[in-house]
């Protein structure tokens, strides 16, 4: 029997030390948690700040804590405060620890009581019409993608003239027309980027393109970091293809030491970012920090894939662009992922890579099994669209201002203890909500006839309950009804008795 024991022993700790390869050192924590000696008492201050960085993802699941005595010198506490935090987070469920195997970040059991379940409110009860899906009275603000610029049908009748030309060839341009690969290759030369057309592969969108770059690029059981929060599509591409997901926070910004540590310490083989107006926070990366996770990468051997599909959205069209990411990198290690979705009209499945030249060989080659060849008639409307790119953006510009400006507006008159930033670009607030309950908000406001996505669908780990993406792209008027739902929605959440847990997001 005492054989068996110690088997099973031995068993979990090797667990707990397959789960917690990543780790924090007591400096770094210490900077995370900023000053907590003011507030009082002092362990319920850090228990809580270590808390609130497990919760919107800049301490990740599964990531060991450093030894009491290390984080209370770098705090300047008194190892007894350090121990008092610790306590209190193992007896709330976010942190474990095992003797011998020290103490990791965990989130708390995500089942709700059954009790708990039974008396729910059931929704409705505030007499409010529930429109469905479907009903020209439902709001969708799960889509952030608008509708065709104003000059879309002058260039549909440009492409379609220009079809003949196309048309006695077989119509099979596995890295794309060559024209649009060259006006395409000639954008990123105009930002500072020297392209040629042979390093741009043209994709049926830009969730084609990663999905290419990930089958090419990652086996299964690679490591690959990811955003936390992330483009949910990209975080379904990657579970499928069977890697091991590394998830870093960035709701605060990119902190680059702490991706550079976690991509050394998990021994990342890519990595995917979105620094430009960030899908979903708005976020646009300081360039020395692009320069900076470049240089983390290459000292990782890890390739970098930028998704740029949000970087031609900036609201102000005179102010300073930040360089591409590629624009810091000397050997090919950045690979750089373009769409025309966002910006001109999510119908045009049209996106392209930008890598080298060989690389860009290889994805030819991979795309086979998943298509040949992406449509002509939209590349060539691409095309056209991107001829005229600057009259797109000054209508995106200015249509998505005053939407961010009305849904902002209606937020803090409806919602004033919800917290946001006005982002500089994109087409989204991510909106802090103040108490983990996301999901069942975004259920609530689905019966009252309007569609937001919770925080968790855009995390890797179940985290981010207390966040929901609002997206601008609909008219004002609009906005403001869906604000108005939402308000209806979150007095419904908060009245609902209070789960002991978070809902479970895998």
């Amino acid at each position: 029997m005492l054989a068996e024991v110690d088997w099973w022993l031995q068993g979990q700790y090797a667990k707990v030390v397959r789960v917690s390869t990543r780790y924090v050192s007591g400096r770094h924590l210490a900077r995370l948690v900023g000053d907590v000696s003011g507030e009082r008492p002092v362990y319920a201050a850090l228990a809580r700040s270590v808390r609130a960085l497990v919760l919107d993802g800049r301490l990740a699941l599964r990531t060991r804590l450093p030894a009491e005595r290390d984080l209370a010198a770098a705090l300047g506490v008194s190892r007894t405060t350090v121990t008092a935090a610790y306590d209190r987070l193992r007896d709330e469920g976010y942190i474990e620890s095992r003797q011998g195997a020290g103490s990791w970040t965990v989130l708390p059991s995500m089942r709700m009581p059954a009790a708990d379940r039974k008396a729910a409110p059931s929704g409705g009860r505030f007499g409010v019409a529930h429109p469905a899906p479907g009903d020209p009275a439902f709001i969708d603000l799960g889509c952030a993608a608008p509708g065709a610029p104003a000059i879309f049908e002058e260039a549909v009748a440009a492409a379609v003239a220009e079809l003949p030309r196309h048309t006695p060839g077989p119509g099979y341009e596995p890295a794309g027309l060559e024209s649009l690969r060259r006006v395409i290759a000639d954008g990123y030369t105009a930002r500072g980027v020297p392209t040629r057309p042979d390093q741009i592969v043209v994709t049926t969108g830009a969730q084609h393109a990663f999905t290419l770059l990930s089958q090419t690029l990652a086996e299964p059981g690679d490591a690959v970091m990811v955003e936390r929060p992330t483009y949910p599509h990209a975080l379904g591409t990657l579970r499928r293809r069977g890697v091991r997901l590394v998830p870093v926070g960035v709701n605060e910004g990119w902190d680059v030491e702490l991706i550079a540590g976690a991509m050394r310490q998990a021994a990342v083989r890519l990595a995917y970012t979105i620094p430009d107006f960030h899908n979903p926070t708005g976020l646009l990366m300081p360039a020395a920090e692009r320069a900076a996770l470049v240089d983390a990468a290459r000292r990782a051997d890890a390739f970098l894939v930028a998704d740029e599909t949000f970087a031609d959205l900036a609201h102000d069209l005179d102010a300073p662009r930040e360089p591409p990411l590629a624009s810091f990198d000397t050997g090919g290690r950045v690979i750089t992922v373009g769409s025309a979705s966002k910006l001109m009209w999510g119908g045009l499945r049209i996106g392209w890579i930008r890598t080298t030249a060989p690389l860009a060989r290889r994805l030819v080659v991979a795309r086979e099994p998943f298509d040949m060849a992406s449509p002509v008639l939209d590349q060539l409307i691409v095309q056209q669209l991107l001829l005229r790119v600057e009259e797109v953006r000054a209508e995106r510009a200015e249509a998505l201002t005053r939407g961010r400006d009305a849904l902002a507006g209606a937020l803090r008159e409806l919602l004033p203890g919800w917290e946001f930033r006005l982002p500089q670009g994109g087409m989204s607030l991510w909106a802090r909500i103040g108490a983990p309950v996301a999901t069942p908000l975004a259920e609530t406001a689905q019966r009252l006839g309007l569609r937001v996505v919770a925080g968790p669908v855009f995390g890797a780990d179940g985290v981010l309950e207390d966040y929901v993406r609002l997206p601008y792209v609909l008219p004002p008027g609009t906005l403001r009804t869906a604000v108005e739902r939402l308000a209806l929605a979150w007095r419904e959440a908060e009245s609902a008795p209070a789960a002991r847990s978070l809902p479970a997001y895998v």
